[in-house]
């Protein structure tokens, strides 16, 4: 089964589907190994990641691409692109539709703010007119529909924190009329607001926990409350990159802090190189030597 066909089963079930977002391949393929059944990139995370900036804009929609790519080829499980505001107008919105779909992703988000975008639970958003992002749906579906039907768009409307729930559903109604498959009210606060929004919006909702420990603007509801309502998908968008700079912040404070300037035998702070080498690979390389090399080069090699 195609990966498209695969995501789209599980978000049109609306059984709230777990999608965490991974900030580059490494990290997308734990949470695969991990056993979960989508991922989504998360544009946070790049941004922290590649550039150690906030997620304001500022990445390239070419490295985007490339990244994204990265992460589409390092897992077997359905991937979410994040396309921000889709790199422009309705026309550029449509190319990269195309580009996500060639490089194998199974749906991406586009959303309806004011490029330069900000992430969705920052202050300071300001939102395209609905009518712009329905252009832009339409463009979008209309590539989806030509090249992978299964392809899921999800629809992200950032106007609840700027003019309300109400606001919020009449949007998501006119981008899953527009041809999106998924709505996304980001910065939706209580589980009152999802409930709502839930028996309101005509498709499947999808909702965000973000990290899925802080809650930070919308209340943390459980997984299975949430299938209960009906909603089709969960993102859990930001944990990676937060989980990835606690982790290197306390092992390296640990470390300069140490009298020694090591920490010999204190192994929670890291995974066995031999571990490591194995999850990312190695002894698949080393078989392909094996069947690929010359013998004399081999034993040169490995002597």
């Amino acid at each position: 089964m195609k990966k498209t066909t695969i995501l789209r089963k599980a978000i049109m079930e609306r059984r709230a589907v777990v999608v965490p977002g991974c900030h580059d391949a490494l990290s997308a393929r734990v949470i695969e190994k991990c056993g979960f059944e989508a991922i989504q990139v998360s544009g946070f995370g790049l941004a922290g990641s590649l550039l150690a900036k906030p997620d304001v804009g500022l990445v390239q929609m070419k490295d985007v691409l490339d990244l994204t790519w990265n992460i589409v080829q390092a897992v077997n499980i359905p991937v979410m692109a994040d396309v921000d505001t889709g790199g422009g107008n309705a026309i550029n919105a449509a190319w990269i539709t195309e580009r996500v779909i060639t490089m194998g992703a199974a749906g991406m988000n586009i959303e309806d703010q004011v490029f330069p975008k900000r992430c969705g639970h920052m202050a300071g958003k300001e939102v395209i007119p609905a009518e712009e992002m329905v252009g832009k749906i339409k463009a979008c579906a209309k590539v989806r529909d030509r090249l992978d039907p299964d392809f899921i768009i999800n629809a992200r409307t950032d106007v609840f924190a700027v003019a309300g729930l109400d606001e919020a559903i009449r949007r998501c109604n006119l981008y899953l009329e527009a041809g999106a498959d998924l709505a996304f009210i980001d910065g939706i606060k209580s589980r009152a607001d999802v409930e709502r929004a839930v028996k309101e919006i005509k498709g499947p909702l999808s909702v965000n926990l973000m990290d899925a420990v802080t809650g930070v603007k919308t209340e943390l509801i459980p997984i299975p409350e949430l299938a209960r309502m009906g909603v089709g998908r969960v993102s859990i968008p930001v944990a990676s990159i937060m989980v990835m700079h606690k982790a290197l912040t306390d092992f390296f404070t640990a470390l300069k802090n140490s009298p020694d300037g090591i920490l010999p035998g204190e192994t929670r702070w890291i995974t066995p190189f031999e571990e490591f080498t194995t999850f990312v690979g190695l002894k698949e390389y080393r078989k392909l030597e094996e069947e690929y090399l010359p013998k004399e080069k081999l034993e040169c090699k490995y002597k």
